[in-house]
């Protein structure tokens, strides 16, 4: 396990009022995704991020089960507020590119939306992602809202020219 993965898991572990190791095997029976790359991504993205890691989900094409031979794999990796989201952070990650099952794997830098906003993106997320790493469980939380908010009908999903895309439902009087 890198040092900087280590430091993550251990703060995580603080936080939650855990020891390392109890904390480590909650996070392994509460769905964590099981994967030969998955520990690599949780590892890179904690020596980018540090201890200001907040999770990390899978999405796109790839885990919709609906990829092209050429497609990548999105990683959404959730940093803190106290994280500028700049062309450094990707500069960082380019450093030392990862695969995902032999496909590319490409990283999107974010914050967790501030509540009560919801965004697309978000919808896409909370409906096709998979969760890979929750630090602390705000992630579940955050996207558990988002469901939230489409299963009122707040959001729906609609499709133009083919491509879907997720709009806030209207407010009726």
């Amino acid at each position: 396990m890198s040092p900087d993965l280590h430091d993550t898991l251990r703060s995580a572990a603080r936080a939650a009022g855990l020891s390392l190791n109890e904390y480590c095997l909650r996070r392994l029976l509460t769905g964590s995704v099981v994967h030969d790359d998955a520990a690599a991504l949780v590892s890179r993205a904690a020596a980018v991020t540090g201890r200001r890691l907040v999770g990390l989900v899978l999405h796109g094409s790839w885990v919709r089960g609906n990829a092209a031979s050429g497609s990548d794999v999105d990683a959404l990796i959730v940093v803190d507020r106290h994280v500028s989201l700049s062309r450094s952070l990707y500069r960082a990650w380019d450093r030392e590119p990862l695969t995902w099952g032999g496909r590319a794997l490409d990283p999107h830098f974010v914050h967790l939306p501030a509540a009560p906003t919801v965004s697309g993106l978000w919808a896409e997320i909370a409906t096709h992602g998979l969760i890979v790493f929750d630090r602390d469980g705000e992630l579940g939380t955050c996207l558990a809202r988002v469901r939230g908010a489409i299963a009122d009908g707040r959001l729906r999903r609609r499709t133009a020219h083919g491509q879907p895309y997720w709009t806030e439902a209207p407010v009726l009087p």
